[in-house]
């Protein structure tokens, strides 16, 4: 089935862009990223920065222009079968050239996902004004590491934000 991005989530306030791969099935219907009630992705962000967690997307969203935080996907379009990476073929890449270009302010660039950073590689070069990290997946199938250890793993994003605010 072919399936396609969502837009950007981004200002020229911010700092830091996080990459996953493909919107699963539930976040392009609700065209809401991460709106899979199963990923872990919004509880993790507002647990390393010690905020209270809301379902709210437009608080959401509130939260990520509060500490600089962009959001994407590397690829544009793919065929995919349900929401599984492993099952990703034919895709396109967004057009990172001119979101650089046009949001110069970004220089830290996480992936949600090792299969995020694979495809983002696959086809880019890195840029050397740029920092890359590899976090693990927010995932509820990624089983392999609990809540708390993904939680761990991801303090790094907030450490880099908080660099923001010393500046």
């Amino acid at each position: 089935m072919y399936k396609t991005a969502l837009h950007p989530l981004v200002d020229h306030s911010s700092r830091i862009l996080i990459l996953g791969t493909m919107p699963g099935d539930q976040s392009i219907a609700k065209q809401q990223y991460y709106g899979n009630k199963g990923n872990h992705f919004w509880r993790i962000l507002f647990t390393v920065f010690n905020e209270n967690y809301s379902e709210s997307y437009d608080d959401r969203k509130t939260f990520l222009k509060k500490h600089k935080i962009a959001l994407w996907n590397v690829l544009a379009s793919c065929n995919r079968e349900g929401s599984s990476d492993s099952k990703i073929s034919n895709e396109t890449i967004n057009d990172f050239t001119n979101f650089h270009i046009q949001y110069p302010n970004i220089k830290n660039v996480f992936f949600e996902s090792k299969s995020a950073a694979k495809f983002y590689h696959k086809y880019l070069q890195p840029q050397t004004d740029l920092s890359y990290h590899i976090l693990p997946s927010t995932s509820g199938l990624n089983a392999g590491l609990s809540f708390s250890q993904k939680v761990e793993m991801w303090t790094v994003l907030a450490a880099t934000a908080d660099t923001f605010d010393s500046v």
